[in-house]
């Protein structure tokens, strides 16, 4: 049994729960949160007792083995790295940091005290990116990726007012390409690796993060195209074209529905079922690498979690969005 701890409160914590609740190995033994009253009702609700409102004190404490990150992306190296040189493996949400520094940071921690770090990025481990990956071949060269997640956001409409939500603060490190745009990349790089070259465009709002923007990338013989947005919705789904046919992905963060139209019109639906939540897919690979004593997972590696910030970093220098963690 693996006893968590949770960092962070908000709806996707929620999920985690839900999701990694199923999994025999999982326990949740710690709540933290920087105020008492939100701590008290989110672990009521959860039945647990442990109850933090500082963060040194809770990696410190023998209550849990794990944790698992749903801060704001700004705090996620700091937290990350506070846990690790505790001794407790670390499930850190997408973006896993701010920026490659940062980035680079976790991973010393991790090898130096040899923990666990693997970065959140839910579409990896569902049942239909397995079938993505395993039916490429049946579309012959692939040509062009278009990743397209266009999600209006609940916190743009207070923005617009005047408020000042987390969601567009440059100094949570945020904004559309570090909190939409990934659910993008991330896929890309784990079908195909790294890209030659990088172009970013975006429509910078007042605050200074992005609310919308493109990212073309450049390989040997292929291009992708990351479209992405915080202020306008897309019902289009992303596609894989190959010279022998397009494969259509019904939504690129959760891929539930895929098929194939070929040149000669046919087409075949490749969809599984999946007969579990998202997230609790990737809480079991985290949950199984920590009984086999990794300290990084073959599919979320630190090499795809390079890559996919280095792009991040790149397109934000492009586009002029530049956070203060990055000073």
């Amino acid at each position: 049994m693996i006893r968590f701890g949770i960092v962070g409160t908000s709806w996707i914590t929620d999920e985690f729960l839900k999701s990694a609740m199923l999994n025999e190995g999982f326990k949740l033994n710690a709540v933290y949160s920087r105020t008492e009253k939100k701590a008290h009702e989110f672990a009521k609700k959860y039945d647990v007792e442990n109850i933090y409102t500082d963060i040194e004190e809770m990696a410190k404490s023998e209550t849990i083995d794990a944790v698992y990150i749903a801060s704001p992306n700004s705090y996620h190296a700091k937290y990350s790295i506070l846990f690790l040189e505790n001794k407790k493996h670390v499930f850190c949400e997408k973006p896993i940091a701010s920026n490659l520094n940062e980035l680079e940071a976790m991973i010393k921690s991790a090898e130096k005290n040899n923990r666990l770090l693997m970065e959140g990025m839910v579409s990896s481990f569902l049942p239909n990116f397995n079938v993505i990956k395993e039916n490429l071949y049946k579309i012959g060269k692939i040509r062009r990726y278009v990743g397209n997640y266009c999600q209006y956001s609940s916190r743009y409409d207070p923005y617009k007012r005047g408020e000042n939500p987390n969601t567009f603060n440059p100094k949570f490190s945020n904004g559309s390409l570090m909190d939409i745009g990934v659910y993008c990349i991330y896929p890309l790089v784990q079908l195909f690796g790294k890209p030659e070259t990088i172009n970013a465009n975006g429509v910078i709002l007042e605050s200074g993060v992005d609310g919308e923007g493109n990212v073309v990338l450049n390989y040997d013989d292929m291009e992708a195209l990351i479209i992405h947005s915080k202020i306008t919705d897309s019902y289009v789904p992303s596609e894989i074209q190959g010279e022998n046919g397009t494969m259509i992905i019904d939504k690129i963060p959760t891929p539930k529905n895929i098929k194939i139209i070929y040149r000669d019109g046919r087409k075949e639906d490749l969809t599984v079922e999946q007969d579990k939540p998202n997230m609790y897919y990737e809480a079991s690979e985290f949950i199984d690498l920590i009984k086999e004593g990794k300290n990084q997972s073959d599919i979320n590696s630190f090499k795809k979690s390079r890559i996919v910030m280095n792009i991040l970093e790149q397109a934000r220098k492009q586009m002029g969005v530049i956070y203060p963690a990055d000073k």
